[in-house]
């Protein structure tokens, strides 16, 4: 089995100049590992999938993953607070879909990625 790490003292200082460039600053890392936490929860995912495919009340939701209410709407709440998710209100019913095509293109990679 190959080693897998470096023996070497050289620091490639050109190449960690480069790559030094295109960093961002650590919030920003901070807030996407952040939203990928959100996408470490299996029932969210589940959401997700779902209202990927259509829109959806609490009602709907919680009766396709067999869960309570109570359940849908406090993960919606975490979808929603992460801007993965947006509503609308009609009377009395509200609607859940995806917030915009990005959530669509990372559920789509993400299951494009595990089908390989």
């Amino acid at each position: 089995m190959a080693k897998l790490t470096c023996d070497c003292e050289v620091i490639h200082q050109d190449v960690v100049n480069k790559v030094k460039e295109k960093m961002s600053d650590d919030s920003e890392y901070i807030t996407l590992a952040s939203l990928f936490k959100i996408f470490g929860d299996s029932t969210r995912i589940k959401i997700l999938h779902a209202l990927r495919q259509n829109e959806m009340c609490v009602c709907d939701i919680a009766s396709l993953l067999k869960l309570t209410k109570s359940a849908v709407s406090h993960q919606l709440k975490a979808l929603r607070l992460a801007n993965l998710v947006k509503y609308r209100k009609e009377a009395q019913i509200v609607y859940y879909s995806l917030a915009d095509t990005h959530v669509e293109k990372i559920l789509d990679i993400g299951i494009e990625h595990l089908r390989e």
